[in-house]
């Protein structure tokens, strides 16, 4: 793609979001998601192929329909209460419509479908913005409108959420679909604890950003797409390969990580505000996710593939140029379980 056609692309998809982000008027928050959905579109078919088009139709179609709930909750809600602004959300059907196209925006069961698909389809940078960036205008929103959110529903597609996360990554081989069942779980947590606590959801979501920011950026650097490919990593660049792997650790919530920070900080408030169930089934769920990541880690790490290189010192001149921008951006998303009684101040 054109240098200056990419570059006037991505700071439409910037400036769709920051709209999104900064508005309080629901027309200028719907031209916000307009610009950022078309402008993003080119991004997911930059390597032109069928998967890539069919990824993209996807995305449209589902995005478009979100957009057009979105209106429709708006709408209903200007009927009822005479006011553009995102705060009066009074009406309860206007609530329910808008919650239902934010979770599709976000990729929430039962609105997850295309998600992983779409996902699949893209090259791995398109797939780090799509499940990064694109998660911030929703999510802002959702925020936003927090205080008139039908509870129930907001909770049970979050649980869902967690369980769908967990139950459609055990069966895949493909890194870039595991990533998408894992976004599909770290949404699903960030809306369970929105009612309750907002700061936590932002906390969350800031780990996440991290954490897959990560990963994604070594996938990249050691061009691995499927569980095979990173396999066989072990052999070429082992340190990339662990730490990618501990990344994965965090991202499950395994303990010392700090991918269990925020799990941790969730069950409490939950259990806080005398939620007992959910934050159990989540708690139970989320083990699923955690199971994937260990199987993934042991077939890696524990198996060695047969190799007709003789020169088995060889991992010591691997490429290190990674190493000059990443360890901050690691270290964040593994080390800092530590500074939890920090984040508690943030309550």
């Amino acid at each position: 793609m054109n240098p200056l056609i990419f570059s006037m692309i991505m700071t439409t998809v910037i400036l769709g979001t920051m709209i999104v982000m900064t508005s309080s008027h629901w027309l200028l928050i719907w031209i916000g998601f307009e610009m950022n959905m078309l402008a993003i579109i080119p991004i997911l078919m930059k390597n032109y192929n069928p998967r890539s088009m069919e990824a993209s139709t996807k995305y449209f179609l589902t995005q478009a329909t979100a957009s057009m709930l979105l209106m429709l909750a708006v709408v209903i809600n200007l009927l009822y209460s005479g006011q553009w602004t995102i705060t009066k959300m009074i009406n309860p059907t206007a609530s329910i419509i808008m919650t239902l196209a934010l979770a599709m925006k976000l990729g929430l069961a039962p609105f997850h479908f295309w998600m992983p698909e779409v996902t699949q389809g893209i090259s791995l940078s398109s797939g780090l913005i799509l499940l990064t960036w694109q998660k911030l205008a929703p999510l802002s929103v959702l925020y936003l409108i927090s205080p008139s959110i039908n509870m129930n529903m907001l909770l049970l597609m979050a649980l869902a959420s967690v369980a769908i996360g967990g139950w459609g990554g055990l069966n895949q081989t493909q890194l870039r679909k595991i990533m998408a069942y894992s976004s599909i779980g770290h949404m699903g947590w960030m809306t369970a604890i929105l009612i309750y606590n907002p700061t936590m959801t932002l906390l969350n979501l800031s780990l996440y950003i991290a954490m897959t920011l990560s990963t994604f950026m070594l996938f990249i650097t050691t061009a691995s797409t499927t569980t095979l490919s990173l396999s066989h990593m072990w052999n070429k660049m082992p340190l990339i390969t662990t730490i990618i792997l501990t990344l994965m650790l965090s991202l499950g919530g395994l303990p010392p990580l700090t991918g269990f920070m925020p799990k941790w900080m969730i069950i409490q408030e939950l259990t806080k505000n005398q939620s007992i169930i959910i934050p159990t089934i989540m708690a139970i769920t989320a083990l699923l996710n955690l199971f994937f990541y260990m199987r993934l880690t042991y077939a890696t790490s524990l198996t060695m593939f047969p190799t007709t290189n003789n020169t088995k010192i060889k991992w010591q001149f691997e490429n290190t140029k990674w190493m000059t921008y990443m360890p901050p951006l690691i270290i964040i998303s593994t080390m800092i379980l530590p500074l939890t009684p920090m984040m508690v101040l943030l309550d």
